[in-house]
């Protein structure tokens, strides 16, 4: 089966396309360290524990690759009928009505606390990572670090490193735990660190909430990020119906989000 990699489609699509290729770094990477040294003073300043902080950002480096990868992305150009028609495939039809089946229990009782149908959760879980089977490689504090002291959003991505941080605070995640996507997404829905810290739930009374290898833990905190962006029960989520608004919350791009609702109707029609 062909899989794709969708990390970088969805920050592109969610409107934070990045410079043109061949753009230069703003920032002198010899200068990463001394910046790096000022940062911990800022995320103590912030009250995270001084634990979690030098166990987070000891030894970590800049990472020219993802700088790379940022500046780097052709802009995504493909019609909702070119994408949904590549990605709403087969595979993810008959594996996530597979799944549909095998976590039925688990799906109900999230439907039953949230209000959101099996299927919407696990047509995301499907596009973001092909459920589970490609959550990327990247050490997350790494690429937030180095996202950070990039001059473009380095306010937007310092909040995620210090939320990452705060990840190892709570005991959630070690650091050595935490690897996805270049951009810094974590688990098998990819969410960003503040997402995690926002809408995580330990669904399955595990002690902590993992979304790396815990499905329950994955599907309900899907299922609450959805609720929190106001996600009615009951109402439909196709374009023009109340849910859809929401589901354009998990990613602002039309044809992205207008995937996620093809996919969910279709698996929803299989259940």
């Amino acid at each position: 089966m062909h899989r794709i990699y969708l990390f970088a489609f969805v920050f592109l699509l969610a409107g934070l396309a990045p410079a043109a290729a061949g753009a230069a770094t703003c920032r002198d990477p010899a200068g990463f360290d001394a910046w790096l040294g000022d940062i911990k003073q800022e995320a103590a300043a912030a009250g995270i524990p001084q634990n979690a902080i030098e166990e987070g950002l000891s030894g970590v480096t800049y990472d020219p690759s993802v700088i790379a990868r940022d500046h780097g992305q052709a802009v995504f150009h493909q019609s909702f009928e070119e994408f949904a028609g590549r990605m709403v495939n087969s595979y993810r039809l008959t594996k996530g009505a597979s799944l549909m089946h095998r976590y039925a229990d688990t799906l109900s009782r999230i439907e039953q606390q949230y209000g959101v149908p099996g299927a919407v959760v696990v047509a995301i879980w499907g596009l973001e990572t092909d459920f589970g089977a490609v959550t990327g490689n990247f050490p997350t504090i790494r690429s937030l670090a180095t996202l950070a002291y990039d001059c473009r959003r380095s306010d937007k991505f310092k909040a995620e490193l210090f939320d990452a941080l705060r990840l190892v605070a709570r005991g959630d995640l070690s650091p050595e735990q935490m690897r996805g996507a270049w951009a810094g997404e974590i688990g098998q829905t990819q969410f960003t660190p503040s997402a995690y810290l926002k809408f995580g739930v330990d669904f399955d009374g595990g002690g902590r909430v993992d979304l790396i290898h815990d499905v329950p833990d994955v599907l309900a905190s899907t299922a609450n990020f959805l609720k929190g962006y106001g996600w009615q029960r009951g109402a439909g989520w196709q374009p023009g119906e109340p849910n859809f608004a929401v589901i354009q919350q998990w990613n602002k791009a039309d044809v992205y989000a207008r995937t996620i609702a093809l996919l969910a109707e279709k698996l929803s029609q299989r259940g």
